[in-house]
């Protein structure tokens, strides 16, 4: 595992393909086996930084295959969460399933009892999956903390509540009267560092259609009033929405509509999962729609509707404002107000077919996600747009102390070769402004899941923390977990988990 600088914006075009074992990066996809509560994890390598103090929190997939049968995507594993504790140096590991009503009922069945999203099927052929609707809730996407509940996230319903510290499962919340049952609540909200005085959890839920409501909710999460909901409003847009993740500045809540149909016949007809129902829609235009914050300065405004680029986005790294006419600091001019949204493109949108098993995928015929820049003038209603990696990436964030603002840097997960699609095998630190990248690979028998930064509680700097990254092994079949410096990108100390993890989706840190 390395380390590795480069000052310049580099000809990303001279790199020989990587090398990886298929076998290696093929053993991730497992069952999680075991429960642990608070085993105690020591360094392999290095040391843990004793100012690191609080809880890694992770969400994913953790059952795969169920009585011989393997779900058709690993997207449709049931989510198992788990909490790594730092404290005075050391650090302990829990995890647990969530109990959801789906979870419990195959448990007791030994077998599949519903369809998934992303194309498993019930046995028995399409006339088992007949007219079969369903959704199981399977709460395996994101997991954060609101008020005195952890909540484990699947944006097609409820969120459950589960315990912080025993991860025990409490049950479907409605948030106190906030959601109706069932209501579609965000698996990917976003936290407002303070722009207006006080932390918020700026968040929203879909419904989706020929014409689509979006229901943006922002939540205290400080203080006498965490977890109680401040404000809300919804707004109605043309077209069928397709949203997972959104951004924030101080003003708004900034919105990629993709330019994609959905035909739900196969759906109905017991031959897709829904998403496998998506499809890029020829001619299409897509469109940034732009709400107003309560909070902010357009409170109350009517959303702007902007033409978007071409190309699919699951993830925004960021989003911010510049406030006036003027350049626009990247080498172009913008008539008035303008917003920056920082967004991971596909070419399309990337999708496993009926008939494809998902550990035999090609990833050459994948289109690779490639960071880009927007900068939307919204006196001109005009976009322009700059691309600032060639290597694929995906799971980008910045220093949380600054969402919402101007960032330098970005953390995020890569593919170990500079050009084409791969396997995500290396955590890479990205100057916005130099281009100066810094990189740590687990190449060539690592695999790495999102990064999550953490700023250093005293620090100054906006690269001045960590970055967690969860590592699968092929070596040892099993998960490590790696703490690098956030400026350097140096290895800090490295774990190695006695659990085997499956790639995993989104996590948080909570600081103690």
């Amino acid at each position: 595992m390395t380390t590795s600088a480069d000052r310049a914006r580099p000809p990303e075009t001279l790199s020989p393909p990587c090398a990886y074992d298929r076998a290696d990066w093929d053993s991730a996809f497992c069952n999680v086996e075991t429960e642990l509560t608070a085993v105690a994890v020591t360094a392999q390598r290095g040391t843990l930084p004793p100012e690191l103090q609080g809880t890694l929190y992770r969400n994913g997939p953790g059952r795969l295959e169920r009585g011989g049968r393997w779900v058709h995507h690993p997207f449709d594993g049931d989510g198992m969460v788990t909490a790594l504790r730092f404290e005075a140096g050391t650090a302990r590991l829990t995890n647990r399933f969530v109990r959801t009503q789906g979870w419990l009922e195959e448990e007791a069945a030994g077998r599949m009892l519903y369809r998934g999203v992303f194309g498993t099927q019930k046995p028995g052929g399409p006339l088992a999956n007949l007219f079969d609707l369903r959704l199981k809730n399977i709460a395996n996407t994101h997991v954060v903390r609101l008020g005195d509940q952890l909540l484990a996230l699947w944006e097609a319903s409820s969120p459950h509540a589960l315990d912080p510290d025993t991860l025990e499962t409490k049950g479907l919340t409605l948030l106190d009267g906030v959601l109706s049952p069932g209501e579609a609540f965000s698996a990917h909200p976003r936290f407002d560092p303070g722009h207006h005085g006080e932390e918020r959890m700026v968040t929203f839920g879909v419904k989706s259609g020929p014409r689509s409501t979006i229901r943006l909710m922002e939540f205290a999460t400080t203080g006498p009033q965490a977890g109680q909901l401040l404000s809300q409003r919804s707004d109605s847009f043309n077209g069928f929405a397709f949203l997972h993740d959104f951004a924030i500045t101080p003003n708004w809540a900034v919105f990629l509509q993709n330019a994609v149909a959905f035909n739900p016949l196969p759906f109905v007809l017991g031959q897709k999962g829904a998403a496998q129902c998506l499809a890029s829609k020829p001619g299409g235009q897509a469109q940034f729609w732009l709400i107003p914050r309560d909070s902010g300065a357009y409170a109350g405004q009517p959303p702007r509707i902007v033409p978007a680029p071409q190309g699919f986005v699951f993830h925004h790294l960021n989003a911010w404002e510049l406030d006036k006419a003027g350049p626009d600091g990247f080498g172009g001019q913008v008539e008035g107000p303008a917003l920056v949204v920082e967004s991971i493109y596909y070419a399309d949108f990337p999708s496993i077919g009926p008939d494809t098993d998902f550990r035999t995928i090609d990833f050459n015929l994948i289109p690779e996600g490639l960071l880009e820049r927007c900068t939307i003038d919204l006196s001109s209603n005009t976009v322009r747009t700059e691309r600032l990696s060639e290597r694929c990436c995906e799971f980008a964030m910045v220093n949380p102390r600054r969402e919402g603002l101007n960032c330098r840097y970005a953390w995020m997960a890569v593919a170990e070769r500079e050009t084409g699609n791969d396997p995500l095998q290396a955590f890479k630190k990205l100057d916005l402004i130099s281009g100066e990248r810094r990189v740590w690979s687990a190449a060539p028998r690592g695999f790495v899941s999102e990064p999550v930064m953490v700023p250093r509680p005293e620090g100054s700097a906006e690269d001045d923390g960590w970055v967690l990254g969860q590592v699968w092994n092929g070596a040892r079949g099993a998960t490590d977990l790696v703490i690098l410096d956030a400026a350097s990108m140096e290895e800090l100390a490295l774990l190695e988990l006695p659990l085997a993890i499956p790639y995993g989706l989104h996590g948080s840190f909570v600081a103690s």
